[in-house]
């Protein structure tokens, strides 16, 4: 067997050498992607965290004026209901009025045409 030839050592060591160097260049700029997609996933993260934040804030705030609300609104349930009463004993009492009135015209007519 011969020893190979020092020009195709050279060449072999050669490609590998830049086969090396181009795993190390890939490698490089694969960490540089993750190091933007990282950074660009932290800057939505904490755009979803001022987000979430705004939200119970205002969650807390609709919260508050419903409690400030809640005793306007049973009063004015409670004053509707007595305006739905007394509506009822204005009709009743109308309705009676009418019925008296009524009645009392028909006596006066049968006084006058003397039916």
């Amino acid at each position: 067997m011969t020893p190979p030839d020092d020009n195709y050592i050279h060449q072999q060591i050669g490609t590998l050498t830049a086969k090396v160097d181009m795993l190390i260049e890939a490698t490089r700029r694969s960490e540089e992607k993750s190091d933007v997609s990282r950074a660009s996933m932290h800057r939505r993260m904490d755009e979803i965290v001022d987000r979430v934040s705004k939200v119970e804030n205002t969650s807390s705030a609709v919260q508050d004026d419903v409690k400030e609300m809640r005793p306007v609104v049973d009063d004015v349930k409670r004053w509707k209901l007595m305006g739905l009463g007394a509506l009822g004993m204005i009709g009743i009492g109308g309705m009676a009025l009418g019925v008296s009135f009524a009645d009392a015209l028909k006596r006066i007519a049968v006084v006058l045409l003397g039916r």
